[in-house]
């Protein structure tokens, strides 16, 4: 039966509220945000985690300003895909939650740790009134013994993929993926895949609207622009 819509109108409302089908339009409207965001994905190869987004720099903005991937500690990277503003506190949370167990431990945290602890406070962002949930999804890249790629959507619902893509050209660039992905990939091959993916995405893929951040033997590092460049040349 169809839900009048000053019905609909009451669960909209509150992010509290079920509907009569068992929804959470709040939620649903956050992964909204995610779906029209520019593309992001990750792929797990041989020996770490490539993480590959795609980003809308302003007119005269600083290009530094426009982030998509970040490192959390030396040994994750995140790339994000939705409200920038909501992003950066879930990735100030997730440094702060490394550093905690690096103190209290004088450890790395582990990834699915780390994952867990940030899809919690997603997940309590969908239960109290008066807040609205995250309306960002995390790609979580990183090694504790071997390399991991995880996903946090805005329920706070996770995820581990060999290789994964959201944002506005998910479903392209998905295809792809599972039509190419293969157990043991090299880093290399993996980029360039990632990079096939984002263009059958029709992402406008340029040095400066791609960024690349790579896991690699426990360590984070982001390529640089002529790094990008390079592989531009040869996707």
């Amino acid at each position: 039966m169809e839900i009048p819509m000053s019905e609909h109108m009451a669960y909209d409302r509150a992010i509290v509220v079920f509907s009569p089908e068992g929804r959470l339009y709040q939620v649903e409207y956050a992964r909204q945000a995610v779906d029209k965001a520019t593309t992001t994905l990750g792929i797990v190869f041989k020996n770490g985690v490539a993480l590959v987004a795609t980003k809308i720099i302003p007119e005269l903005s600083v290009q530094a300003t426009s982030e998509k991937i970040f490192k959390i500690d030396e040994h994750i990277g995140a790339a994000t895909c939705g409200l920038i503003a909501d992003s950066r506190v879930l990735i100030d949370f997730a440094r702060i939650q490394a550093q905690i167990n690096r103190i209290t431990y004088n450890e790395p945290i582990e990834i699915r740790a780390l994952v867990k602890e940030i899809g919690d406070r997603k997940q309590i962002f969908t239960q109290y009134a008066g807040i609205r949930p995250y309306g960002v999804s995390l790609l979580i890249g990183g090694m504790d013994g071997k390399p991991h790629l995880y996903e946090t959507d805005p329920s706070g619902t996770i995820r581990e993929w060999k290789a994964h893509v959201i944002g506005r050209g998910a479903d392209a660039g998905r295809k792809v993926l599972i039509k190419k992905y293969k157990e043991n990939i090299n880093k290399e091959d993996a980029i360039k895949l990632g990079l096939e993916a984002l263009k059958a995405a029709k992402e406008n893929l340029t040095p400066k609207s791609v960024e690349i951040g790579i896991v690699e033997d426990k360590k984070f590092n982001m390529l640089g622009t002529e790094e990008v460049k390079k592989f531009l040349k040869m996707k």
